[in-house]
């Protein structure tokens, strides 16, 4: 068993999804949880639990209302297969009238052909029988023009579908790329020290959505030092489950939950979190191994990049970390 002198003073962990985008303008931050490490007149042991204390919540609140999310959820995959039903039906309808258009030219197309035939007849007569035939002409041609303006206003009927179907289908498409989609997911663990600011590592978990607690324990019990003290982290449901309490027992440290909805109590790991989606905003990958060479690239460059939040000023937090050990 390890002393507490011996321990490392913390580390924070974040099973929040990322989700890539630009960063927003910052905001004035309120006051958090994690404001007590600014005091220095207080040792970081001394810190630490005044930030547990601060971070713990009454034991009666009741445990957050998930039926509003899932509601949501499913209101948001209802309105997509009413959308792409809509779309199916629309991409149908527009199939239809192809086929019927298609009908349509094949008859125009035997009625012009008809009419060359006659025309051609008609000049192969003598004077006498084109006389004879004047009136029967007459009435052809006559029929000819009729079918020739029913054609004209075919055709403009045909240019007004045409536009009503193409504001129908950009309207649709409007519509379907409001609708939030997730085609796949790939989970990422964060792991920083509070102390050096050192991330740990970024471990992927390809599972997604899926990843269980004992993915998480997994890849904890290859991270975490065995001189660990605290280990904060949200309130996810991987951090609460019954395989991650085994860890806490059998690793001797005393795991923080940070009050819900209060990111800032986590402020280092999430501060983190928005540093990595700020780097991969401009980033791309096609599939997991790449984003692991990227996040690997990334983790060599934090950790070897001077942090203004160390006691030390100017030293990366590899370097503030071999300082530690050195002491």
């Amino acid at each position: 068993m390890h002393e507490v002198a011996d321990k490392l003073p913390a580390v924070s962990g974040s099973s929040g999804r990322l989700i890539v985008q630009r960063p927003a303008t910052e905001t004035n931050e309120q006051e958090w949880p994690g404001s007590v490490f600014e005091d220095s007149e207080l040792s970081y042991e001394e810190a630490m639990l005044r930030f547990v204390a601060a971070s713990q919540e009454p034991a009666d609140r009741p445990e957050p209302e998930s039926k509003a999310r899932e509601a949501d959820k499913a209101s948001r995959r209802a309105t997509q297969r009413a959308l792409k039903q809509e779309e199916g039906q629309l991409r149908n309808g527009r199939r239809q009238i192809r086929e019927k258009r298609k009908l349509e030219d094949v008859a125009w197309q035997e009625v012009r052909a008809a009419r060359k035939v006659q025309k051609q007849a008609y000049q192969a007569l003598s004077k006498q029988e084109r006389r004879q035939q004047r009136k029967a002409k007459q009435a052809g041609d006559e029929q000819w023009q009729a079918l020739r303006q029913q054609r004209r206003t075919l055709l403009e009927e045909r240019t007004r579908e045409d536009e009503e179907w193409r504001q129908k289908r950009r309207s649709l498409r409007e519509r379907l790329s409001q609708v939030p989609v997730v085609r796949a997911w790939i989970a990422i663990l964060v792991v920083v020290d509070n102390c050096t600011r050192q991330c740990l590592s970024l471990p992927l978990f390809v599972a997604g959505p899926k990843v269980t607690a004992e993915m998480i324990v997994e890849a904890l019990q290859v991270l975490l030092p065995p001189e660990l003290q605290f280990l904060i982290s949200d309130r996810g449901t991987h951090f609460k489950a019954n395989a991650f309490k085994t860890l806490v027992h059998s690793e001797e440290f005393i795991h923080v939950l940070i009050a819900r909805h209060r990111p800032q109590s986590n402020g280092i790991a999430e501060r983190f979190v928005r540093t990595l989606k700020e780097w991969l905003a401009d980033k791309s990958w096609r599939d997991d191994q790449e984003l692991a060479e990227l996040l690997q690239h990334f983790l060599d460059e934090y950790n070897d990049c001077p942090h203004q939040g160390l006691a030390i000023p100017g030293l990366s937090p590899n370097e503030f970390a071999n300082r530690i050990w050195l002491m």
